[in-house]
């Protein structure tokens, strides 16, 4: 090793470097956090900082080294951690004024993508999700460190934990062993092994040992990489997954509950709808009532009933929204307290917070709703505290905690003198000024103040020699001034800049005992804000059913959905404009067989559905003109093509995929959601795997089910299965063009309108007219052909039958039969074409 490694300061460098291999160190130099080696040639390209070199760019073993200022660092400190890295901060622990030789330096956090205080937003979680085994159970505990929430559940197998962690979509796992990290590591999320436990009571509301274990290996990360309080965490709260719908990663993105499919952002999606929320927290809440919709139906109608509550009393939803709007995010002020971090600004909102607290709790003394009563139970006025705050902090304290300003005069006689005489001493200084400018006769005199040389009197070079001889004393001389000092002066400087720093300290010191007085409150602070989020999201769900015209849903345990409209769709659209439908689905009608051509409504006609059901099971209200609905305790849907490129699986294989999840894991009480099942493959196998899973789930499952198809031969299984009816999404034809009505009706669809499709989405005119007499050829071809050639579930279960729907047919037609128009663009439909004519002078 070079003689430069062997100084001082980097054997202390290597040595802290030592504890912390996965993560960068910002190692404290001065006003700038400084990064070596390989930390600094990753981070200076990540953050595209300029990389220098410790020893000289020309030495033989140079050390590379960047560095950012330590008043900006916590910008660099975020953009790492969005990128998933870990920050460990080493900070100088003594006072390099008072000690000599190297300053003693030790890391104080380790801030990782998890752990980070900062939000990612203000109404989305920052979760970190620790897995634990026990005996063949799976613990899981969510946590939150920037409001102190935590929930755990216990799961049955591996497939459940990757379910659940792929739909959580933490920030950070945190696992204890190889083979947990093995099975989790392929969703791509920041993942870390760990063995250490650290047992705490918090965990005391935990089912079981695999529970406890995960909420112990979390809480022992956090204690180790935060390395500071945490009284801010709350008990955690352990739920099982059969209370709530459950709701997999692959559904919540095929109905667009959080993101929009097209654009991948917030807006558009149902929980962008839903959200009218005025709280940072309500907006997190509403979400997680979202992830895990309720199965329960005396919960759901608790909120049902306060939703109506707020509907039916507009006075009492306004004035509630109104007041709403000036409350602050109390569950991340209350965590910043608890972490040491908050500073005057941060306790001025928390009292303005509280200062709305009475005419809250006024307002809901009116309220029917039994949950809205018990909800203003739980609202303490907080009236000490609030007096508190008021007294101590100005209404607009600065940002820094350590250079004055905070404290109210009037909270503490020692302050305010040292303020006071701060204040004189400035007063004395400006006065001085005029004084000299008098008596000297120079009006550019100035009085001056810099930290090297403190109050100092300046006169130009010019004026200079119009001074009297020893007025003042020289201090320092400038290109083009000089500068002077008097006893007077210094004397009042002293006193001046004593009182500032004495202000300063005292400030500081009585806005932290001010802090640890708050912080005494911590747990009722947290039942607060858990009471106002709820009445936030309740409300929020009022304001959009009165809006949208939404309606109270019953439970029951047929559906009868009367004029129900895709809450999102509609919005986009006209007033009016949107075309609504019934759907009814009981003990002998469990299955919808839906036809109908391209864009004319199937798949928005599903996804309605389930988002109805959605909302009634978090306890909204929903767009219809009535409804009847079960619960559900789970939906599968298999909407949409995609290939999954990472895994290596196609389009067909992904649907496979997700359609033996449905068809291995639903109950009789689950909703199935099957679009085109089958197009990935070629005609005979798609449709014959499409009639196989029809007859599998009417006979083996029994699930309420949506099955739209082009393949118009499965309608014919409505005369086999007894709980399969067919409806279809009507069109008509006008003047040889499509017209899509979007109407769902009983029956089958008589054609698919693929042909009108394709000229709607103006492919070439010759092209259109050629495909239209292959058609009819292959029309006619078709009539000649026996009328059923789709075998019966008695006939396909035959030994020795055939497992095809049709005879042998000539290649030309089966390679018509699985082209795939829409999917093409003008080039490769000519191109299919010219094959098509090549292969019919084949033959």
């Amino acid at each position: 090793m070079q003689a430069i490694h062997q100084t001082p300061m980097m054997k202390q460098y290597f040595s802290i470097k030592a504890d912390y291999p996965d993560a960068f160190l910002f190692y404290r130099l001065g006003d700038f956090y400084e990064l070596f080696f390989e930390d600094a040639q990753i981070v200076a390209k990540e953050l595209e900082l300029t990389l220098t070199s410790k020893n000289g760019k020309n030495a033989e073993h140079p050390i590379p080294m960047c560095g950012v200022p330590h008043h900006s660092a916590g910008v660099y400190i975020e953009q790492l951690i969005e990128k998933g890295f870990n920050v460990a901060i080493c900070e100088q622990t003594e006072d390099p004024k008072a000690t000599k030789g190297l300053v003693k330096r030790e890391v104080i956090q380790v801030i990782t993508p998890g752990t980070y205080m900062s939000a990612l937003s203000e109404k989305e979680n920052r979760y970190l999700v620790a897995v634990t085994e026990w005996a063949g159970r799976y613990g899981v505990a969510r946590g939150d460190v920037t409001t102190g929430e935590s929930w755990l559940t216990t799961l049955p197998g591996e497939e459940a934990v990757k379910r659940e962690i792929e739909g959580l979509l933490p920030n950070e796992l945190i696992v204890e062993s190889e083979s947990l990290a093995s099975l989790l590591r392929p969703i791509g999320i920041p993942l870390s092994i760990q063995t250490e436990k650290r047992s705490s009571d918090l965990a005391d509301g935990a089912k079981d040992d695999a529970q406890r274990g995960a909420f112990e290996l979390l809480f022992a990360y956090l204690t180790k990489t935060q390395k500071r309080s945490l009284d801010h965490l709350q008990p955690a709260v352990a739920y099982e997954v059969e209370q709530h719908m459950q709701l997999d990663a692959n559904t919540a993105r095929n109905l667009e509950l959080f993101r929009s499919a097209r654009s991948g952002e917030r807006k558009g999606s149902l929980l962008s709808l839903l959200d009218e929320t005025t709280t940072a927290m309500g907006g997190r809440l509403l979400k997680r009532w979202l992830e895990q919709p309720l199965y329960t139906e005396q919960s759901i109608r608790l909120r049902q009933d306060a939703v109506e509550n707020l509907i039916d009393d507009f006075m009492l939803r306004d004035q509630l929204h109104e007041e709403l709007k000036h409350v602050y995010d109390i569950e991340r002020l209350v965590a910043k307290v608890g972490y040491g971090t908050a500073n005057a600004r941060d306790l001025v909102q928390l009292r303005d917070t509280l200062e709305r607290m009475p005419s809250i709790r006024s307002l809901l003394l009116s309220v029917t709703s039994e949950r809205l009563r018990q909800l203003e139970a739980k609202l303490d006025s907080f009236e000490e505290l609030s007096e508190l705050l008021r007294d101590a902090l100005v209404d607009t304290p600065p940002v820094s905690t350590k250079e004055g300003g905070m404290i109210r005069q009037g909270y503490s006689a020692e302050l305010d003198e040292l303020l006071e005489a701060k204040t004189n001493g400035k007063t004395w200084i400006a006065n001085l000024e005029q004084q000299e400018r008098i008596a000297t006769g120079i009006k550019s005199l100035k009085v001056g103040y810099n930290r090297v040389f403190g109050y100092y009197l300046e006169v130009t070079k010019a004026n200079a020699k119009l001074l009297e001889e020893g007025r003042y004393e020289r201090k320092q001389t400038l290109t083009n001034a000089e500068r002077y000092i008097t006893p007077e002066l210094k004397e009042k400087e002293a006193l001046i800049l004593g009182a500032e720093e004495k202000s300063c300290t005292l400030e500081y010191d009585l806005f932290v005992a001010l802090r640890e007085r708050v912080k005494q409150h911590t747990k009722p602070l947290q039942q607060l804000a858990r009471s106002l989020s709820e009445l936030d999201v309740l409300l929020s769900l009022a304001i959009v059913a009165e809006k949208r015209e939404y309606v109270r849903p019953n439970t029951s345990r047929h559906v009868q959905v009367d004029r129900g409209r895709h809450p999102v769709i509609e919005t986009v659209l006209p007033r009016g404009e949107y075309v609504a439908n019934d759907l009814t689905l009981d003990d002998t009608r469990q299955m919808l067989l839906i036809t109908g051509p391209n864009m004319s409504g199937k798949s928005t006609y599903m996804r309605q559905f389930a988002l109805i059901a959605i909302l009634h099971q978090i306890g909204s209200f929903v767009p219809a003109e009535s409804a009847e609905l079960p619960l559900f305790d789970r939906i599968f849907t298999r909407i949409g093509a995609a290939d999954d490129l990472v895994s290596g699986q196609s389009t067909f294989m992904v649907e496979m995929t997700e359609t033996r999840q449905a068809v291995t894991e639903a109950t009789e009480h689950s909703l199935i959601l099957l679009d085109e099942i089958g197009r990935g493959t070629s005609t005979y196998d798609g449709m014959a795997l499409a009639q196989a899973i029809v007859e599998y789930i009417a006979s083996n499952i029994g699930a309420k089910t949506l099955f739209s198809t082009h393949y118009h031969e499965l309608t014919v299984l409505e005369d086999t299965i007894p709980t399969l009816e067919n409806v279809h999404v009507r069109a008509i034809e006008q003047n040889g063009r499509v017209v899509f009505l979007h109407e769902v009706h009983p029956g089958r669809a008589d054609k698919s309108y693929g042909i009108h499709v394709a000229e709607l989405a103006e492919l070439p005119d010759a092209l259109i007219e050629r495909a239209r007499t292959i058609l009819s050829h292959l029309e006619t071809d078709v009539k000649e052909d026996a009328p059923n050639n789709l075998l019966s579930p008695a006939q396909s279960n035959e030994e020795g039958s055939q497992l095809s729907l049709f005879e042998e047919e000539d290649a030309l037609k089966e390679r018509l039969m699985t082209m795939d128009l829409l999917a093409m663009n003008p080039i490769e439909a000519m191109q299919a074409l010219y094959e098509l004519q090549q292969l019919a002078k084949k033959g």
